[in-house]
Formats: C-alpha cells, sequence, structure tokens
C-alpha cells in the first residue's frame, strides 16, 4: 500500500478545472514543438548541429513510429491518426477528472505529442523530426512526450492501490443477512 501526497488527490480542482487544464498544458505542450519544427524547417535544411550526444538534423517521416506504414498512402495515415488522437483525448477527458496531478501531466504529454504530431503531418503527409542520436531514429519533441507519457501512465498504475474489490455498503448489507 502506498501513502498518497497532496499531489496524487483526485479530489482537489473541479472536474471541469481538471479537464482544462490538460487542455491547456497539452495545448502549450503542443505549441512548443510546433514551434520547435518550424524553427527546425529553416535552420536546419542544409546543416546539423553537434550537440555531442544528440544532433540537431533535419528529417521528415511519412511514415508512424519508426517510419512503419511510410508506403501508405498520406490520407490514411492522417485519418488513423486523427480517430486515434481522438480517441485517446475522448478518454482523457472522461477519466482526468478522477486522477492525480501525476496522471494528469502524463495525458497531457500524450495528447500534445498526438495533437502536435497530426497537426504537423496535416499539411503535407510527414512528420518534421530533428533530434538525432547514434543509435536511435531521428525523432522529436512531440514523439519524447508522447514516450514519456505513455512511460508516466505505466508507472501510475504500477503504484496505484487497486482499493478494495467489491463496494463496502454491499459488504455490510451482505455480512449483517448472514
Amino acid at each position: 500500500m502506498r501513502l498518497a501526497s497532496r499531489h496524487d488527490e483526485p479530489g482537489s480542482g473541479s472536474p471541469a478545472s481538471r479537464r482544462f487544464g490538460l487542455l491547456g498544458v497539452a495545448a502549450a505542450l503542443a505549441g512548443l514543438d510546433l514551434a520547435a519544427k518550424a524553427w527546425a524547417e529553416r535552420q536546419l535544411t542544409d546543416r546539423i548541429v553537434d550537440l555531442g550526444v544528440l544532433q540537431l538534423r533535419l528529417a521528415h517521416n511519412s511514415g508512424v513510429a519508426f517510419s512503419m506504414g511510410d508506403r501508405l498512402p498520406a490520407w490514411t495515415v492522417i485519418t488513423t491518426t486523427a480517430v486515434i488522437t481522438t480517441a485517446i483525448a475522448g478518454y482523457a477527458w472522461k477519466t482526468v477528472p478522477a486522477t492525480g496531478r501525476f496522471t494528469r501531466w502524463a495525458w497531457a504529454g500524450i495528447l500534445a505529442g498526438a495533437i502536435a504530431n497530426l497537426i504537423d503531418r496535416i499539411g503535407d503527409g510527414v512528420v518534421t523530426d530533428y533530434l538525432h542520436t547514434a543509435w536511435w531514429p531521428t525523432f522529436n519533441l512531440a514523439d519524447t512526450l508522447l514516450s514519456l507519457g505513455v512511460t508516466a501512465l505505466v508507472l501510475a498504475s504500477l503504484r496505484r492501490d487497486p482499493g478494495p474489490a467489491v463496494d463496502p455498503d454491499t459488504t455490510v448489507e451482505a455480512s449483517t443477512r448472514q
């Protein structure tokens, strides 16, 4: 059993403030990624910036994760991505009022990454990537937000105390009948 912190309490803040907070954070993070992509398109077209372990290098990805589906028509990738993003947004909208701050930040990262990559892809069918390592495919901030968000959701699910398996009121009624 873990001890709850005030940051994990689902009861703080109204459901509306939690939902709009999620959207606000996701929009700000998506905007940051889109600004970085615009910068990369202007500044990295004919150069690579070496930062040691990380390089800033312009690349375009017509597929999804690890370029999977790069031979599919752009409309198929865009439509599928839009449907998945909408489903994730709907699920997050429904569940976020009952979650703690850590989980809300995770959902904000996932939504930000999905929305930013979708918006970027709509224009020309590709996503702009600009972060490169020698050991991983080129990626962007949206990809990082998605990965960190999913990792945070997994961690949040592992540390959650599942609580009682049955409704305590039902248990009391059942025990008094015996």
